[in-house]
């Protein structure tokens, strides 16, 4: 990509549209295919209707895409906020579900006016504060929350209500009392989720789970039966998709359920759509870079909506926008695209969403929860250094003994331990110290003096921002002390974007010791000049 001419890029606005419709709309209907499935199991899941979820990527695509700062990205509802969703309803609700998700609407409501301030303010940045192991730690444990609770539906058992480690303990008890008819079409789906990518067509794996799911239920007669407790083996959203509309319900604002619900949504939410903006600049063909604080205010502004209606909170979700990409998107009307069909769908054909099992949305929770969680998701972390894999743990541990904020924050707390450990003096852990200077040839010298950690290299980000496009930087670590894996990781990426739009980076210091063999691994260099 060295020599990438950014005014090849496609148009924006109307403009983009004229230039671009065709291969919009294409990629735009196959994300629909894809998306539908996911919202109406997203929403379930969460203890939503399961309209919530469409109701979120429609406002996602028609009105998100318009005012975003990003170019590729797919809004709307997400399996990484199932937990805290979920969670906020059973709490706030008390035993309540349609109370619960009335209440937790309020907090959606909240929390959205908390992104903005957040963009606004241009707080994106602060994303990167997170470091790389504590997220794929959280991710892991959504994971794992997700697979303990839909297995009771794949199984067509509806569990007594409690924690998740009383989710988990009654798993049994669902595997004696399955509803085999639900379990043929919940594992079949499962197995199409895995073998359907190997026959590389252009039908997305999701759509194929639910046409069979479909013909099976049909052919069941799940439209006459119900499950232990009541519960439908159907999706059930009114004939009338427009009525569907839900409003909040503010009476328990001054309740601490009420503001860790506000506090959980708002965290995630954001730390989610930041990632994911960040993570499909990078799949850009383009090579086009997000306005993560106009990406942020965009996301709460259409969240505020979503509370406001009935809807579930949305983000930057990578999934579908890695699709979108793939099925070769240029511009943000192919987010738009996609809100339009799943407004059209939902409006005209509700029947059709009606005959949609609820076994085959838990199979394609199962399946995204276990991408989550996967075994090679541990092994990632574990080759980028023990103390990942340390931080990764602590993190899952937290999640799923305390909460999800407890955990976020016990994973932060080991990574600041092991740099203390690792010798960085106190007043180095928060304050970054480098120069950057101009030789008399046009080089820019970035020079690194004592440690540059996830916890004090945001002024380094803003700095090298700045810097003029098509010269030759140099990174020079020979008087740093510890350099973490989160800053090896941001100077990586730095160093390929900088180099796709004509420039070029070097690096020279000789590391003292690597934490493993991987790349990018956090290193201690040479100098004993700690600042």
């Amino acid at each position: 990509m060295s020599g990438f001419d950014p005014s090849t890029s496609p148009k924006t606005g109307m403009a983009g549209l004229t230039e671009n419709w065709r291969s919009d709309l294409q990629s735009g209907f196959l994300v629909f295919l894809i998306a539908l499935p996911l919202c109406l199991g997203i929403s379930v899941a969460s203890g939503f209707p399961p309209s919530a979820g469409i109701i979120t990527a429609i406002i996602g695509g028609i009105f998100v895409s318009r005012i975003s700062g990003s170019h590729l990205t797919i809004n709307g509802p997400a399996a990484g906020l199932i937990v805290v969703v979920l969670a906020a309803v059973q709490a706030l609700g008390e035993g309540d579900a349609l109370a619960g998700y009335r209440y937790t609407l309020a907090a959606i409501v909240v929390a959205s006016m908390l992104q903005m301030v957040m963009g606004i303010f241009k707080l994106g940045r602060l994303g990167a504060f997170f470091p790389a192991s504590v997220v794929h730690g959280m991710l892991a444990a959504i994971g794992l929350i997700i697979i303990a609770t839909q297995t009771h539906v794949m199984l067509g058992v509806t569990p007594n209500p409690g924690s998740l480690f009383s989710m988990i303990a009654q798993i049994p008890h669902s595997l004696l009392n399955m509803n085999t008819q639900t379990v043929l079409i919940s594992f079949l789906g499962l197995e199409i989720l895995m073998v359907w990518p190997l026959i590389n067509t252009k039908i997305p794996a999701p759509v194929i789970v639910v046409l069979v799911g479909m013909l099976f239920a049909w052919h069941f007669g799940f439209n006459e039966k119900s499950v232990t407790g009541g519960a439908n083996y159907l999706v059930a959203i009114p004939d009338d998709f427009l009525s569907g509309f839900a409003f909040p319900d503010f009476s328990k604002i001054t309740t601490l359920a009420f503001w860790e619900a506000v506090l959980s949504i708002s965290l995630v939410g954001s730390l989610e759509s930041l990632l994911s903006a960040a993570a499909v600049d990078k799949l850009d063909p383009y090579k086009r870079t997000s306005d993560l604080d106009r990406d942020l205010t965009a996301i709460g502004l259409g969240n505020l909506i979503c509370g406001l209606i009935g809807g579930l909170p949305m983000i930057a979700e990578i999934v579908r926008s890695s699709a979108n990409i793939g099925h070769g998107a240029k511009t943000a009307w192919a987010n738009c695209f996609h809100g339009l069909l799943l407004l059209l769908f939902a409006v005209l054909f509700p029947r059709l969403i009606q005959a949609i099992p609820l076994a085959s949305l838990a199979a394609l929770l199962v399946y995204t929860g276990y991408r989550l969680a996967s075994p090679k998701a541990f092994a990632r972390v574990k080759h980028i250094g023990t103390e990942q894999l340390l931080m990764f743990l602590v993190t899952i541990i937290g999640v799923l003994a305390i909460d999800l904020l407890a955990g976020v924050a016990l994973g932060i707390v080991v990574k600041l331990a092991i740099n203390l450990l690792r010798g960085v003096w106190p007043r180095n852990l928060f304050k970054i110290h480098f120069t950057i200077e101009r030789q008399a040839n046009g080089t820019l010298v970035v020079k690194l003096l004592g440690s540059a950690l996830f916890s004090n290299f945001l002024p380094l980000k803003q700095a090298l921002a700045t810097l003029e496009k098509g010269k030759t930087i140099i990174f020079d670590f020979t008087e740093g002390y510890l350099i973490d894996h989160t800053v090896m990781e941001f100077i990586h990426d730095f160093r390929l974007n900088y180099e796709a739009q004509g420039g070029q980076c070097q690096k020279i210091g000789q590391a003292l010791e690597t934490f493993s063999d991987h790349a990018l691994a956090a290193r201690l260099m040479t100098a004993d000049d700690r600042t």
